[in-house]
């Protein structure tokens, strides 16, 4: 599991943003309606940032699958659903 902490870190640091939480980790998402949604720019910098730390193609598109990072047949990634 600490791959998944470090990811975040790591997406966290490239956006320039500070770490909330306890811990020094973002809080899980509650899923209400009131919940702010990902927006398609947070997607594209997330897929950038996931691109360049990728090992290669195959690590990039499994880390974008891991990070619900890759669109599903409707377009829409899970991450913003």
């Amino acid at each position: 599991m600490s791959g998944s902490v470090e990811v975040r870190e790591f997406l966290l640091r490239q956006e320039g943003g500070q770490f909330a939480g306890a811990g020094g980790l973002p809080g899980q998402r509650s899923g209400h309606a009131d919940a702010p949604r990902v927006s398609d720019d947070q997607v594209r910098r997330a897929r950038i940032a996931v691109a360049s730390g990728a090992l290669d193609a195959q690590d990039c598109a499994e880390l974008l699958d891991m990070l619900g990072l890759t669109p599903d047949d409707d377009g829409t990634t899970p991450v913003q659903r």
